[in-house]
């Protein structure tokens, strides 16, 4: 069973998307602190806890803590908000959503409106609802009152959903991609911190990966630790419900373990030896191909300065980038045991050279 389960919650629930990660991010430093040799943020917001710095190998284990958001953009007059997107949503999923809006005098409840049904034309309703079709709704019936909630233009907004508990050992949130990434990874480091190796470990909790045109946190966050090697935790699509193509996609389901990405930014050695370690300790995984980008923080890290080894563990998510993404708590533990062992089995020096 997961250890652990109250501080996924506490930071799943943790308000955090893309260029706004500080309320998920302190959440996960304040756990950090419980038992990393040393804890800090960096100027871009990542936020890196450390096992025995100063040792050898150097190796980065990161995962993005940002999630997909909403921005306001505009106050009318009436004092209803409009906005657009922070990361990749399908819009359809917003319509009557609650949502909070982190303003400057804290969370702020407000609902999403669209015109009600029975006022759409027939040919209003076989259309898409598009985001500039909506609008949030504070309950506010001015500017003013907006400005005196605390609300301004340009203030994040994140769907007001809490994690929650379904059947067996699933879950269900709004933050899995990919904060339980950032999760994996602390848990990784907890572990190796209960006996630590000769290694320094460095656990990363990037930020901006979901609009990462120019490779987010993980980018300057590689750059300044100048790992060995490097070790990416996201998520990846889950296959096993309808109307997926698994000829596209692969094989790979929920409770099945984790998923090891092999082909552009994967380091073929750094992949052999995440089937070692997993095979050594029984850990279940399946493989997929990345034959152009993998879509995830190894495409950022694995080209800095002289190339970083890289290797990219997901975990089965299904409903990706909606308001209730679905995980197995037993994929996050196989997947921090496995980075565990990948990390206790390096040796001082690492040869990554292809032959």
């Amino acid at each position: 069973m997961l250890e652990n389960l109250d501080f996924l919650i506490r930071l799943l629930d943790a308000p955090g998307p893309s260029g706004f990660e500080t309320p998920a991010a302190a959440v996960w430093r304040e756990e950090a602190r419980t038992f990393a040799h040393r804890v800090w943020t960096d100027v871009t917001g990542n936020s890196i806890a450390a096992l025995n710095p100063d040792g050898r190998p150097r190796v980065m284990m990161a995962g993005h803590i940002d999630e997909i958001g909403l921005q306001v953009t505009h106050v009318d007059e009436k004092g209803f908000l409009f906005f657009d997107a922070i990361g990749g949503w399908d819009s359809q999923v917003l319509v009557g959503q609650r949502v909070k809006v982190l303003g400057e005098k804290g969370l702020v409840p407000g609902v999403i409106g669209k015109k009600p049904i029975h006022l759409l034309k027939q040919e209003e309703r076989d259309k898409v609802s598009r985001i500039r079709d909506l609008w949030v709704d504070l309950g506010a019936s001015s500017q003013e009152e907006v400005a005196e909630l605390g609300v301004r233009v340009g203030d994040p907004m994140v769907l007001d959903c809490s994690l929650v508990r379904l059947a067996g050992d699933r879950i269900a949130s709004r933050a899995i991609d990919n904060r339980i990434g950032a999760f994996v990874v602390l848990e990784a480091l907890r572990r190796l911190s209960r006996e630590a190796p000769p290694a320094a470990v460095f656990a990363v909790a990037t930020v901006q990966e979901e609009i990462s045109y120019s490779g987010g946190g993980a980018r300057p966050g590689a750059f300044s630790l100048e790992p060995q090697v490097a070790l990416v935790v996201d998520v990846t699509f889950s296959t096993d419900v309808p109307d997926i193509d698994k000829k596209e996609l692969g094989d790979h389901r929920i409770g099945g373990g984790p998923v090891l990405s092999r082909g552009s930014a994967n380091h073929p050695l750094v992949v052999e030896r995440l089937m070692e370690a997993a095979r050594a300790e029984g850990i279940p995984f399946t493989l997929q191909a990345a034959p152009r980008s993998t879509r995830t923080d190894a495409d950022a890290i694995h080209l800095v300065r002289f190339g970083v080894p890289t290797g990219l563990v997901s975990v089965p998510n299904r409903y990706m980038h909606s308001p209730n993404e679905v995980v197995s708590l037993g994929d996050l533990d196989r997947a921090a045991r496995l980075l565990e062992a990948f990390v206790r089995r390096l040796e001082e020096e690492p040869d990554f050279t292809p032959r």
